[in-house]
This record gives C-alpha cells, structure tokens and sequence, in this order.
C-alpha cells in the first residue's frame, strides 16, 4: 500500500460514490473531506515516485533535491 497511487485513487473514487449517494450532508461532506485526503496522498505518492524514479537515473550517486530542480551529492 506504501506509496502506491493506484490503491490512493481508488480508495478517493470509492469515497466520491460514497459522497454521492449519502443522503445526509455531514456524511457527504465526511466524504469529500477523505475523497481530497486520499487524492492528497495519491499525488504525493506520485511524486515520490518521480523523485525517487530521478534520483536513481542519476549519475555518480547524486540524488534531486525536494522542491528544487537542482542536484546536489549525495551524503
């Protein structure tokens, strides 16, 4: 389950039919709250990859720093 974008987007489409068909407003938002929860971390989990995807790619043992598009050596 550990950065896995797939079992994320499911779980978010699964609260998304949830939300839908509540009948009650406080349910439906419970819902949508986790249906943003679960996309949130499906995109993390995205970007894990990427990163991660970019950092073994990566010559000479240098790894992508978070949030900048810079290469730095690796510690």
């Amino acid at each position: 389950m550990a950065d896995n974008p797939e079992f994320y987007r499911a779980r978010a489409d699964e609260e998304r039919r949830n939300g839908d068909a509540a009948q009650l407003d406080n349910v439906r938002d419970r819902c949508r709250r986790a249906e943003k929860a679960w996309d949130d971390m499906a995109s993390r989990a995205e970007r894990t990859q990427i990163l991660r995807a970019a950092r073994e790619a990566a010559p000479g043992g240098e790894r992508m720093m978070i949030g900048t598009p810079s290469m730095v050596p690796a510690e």
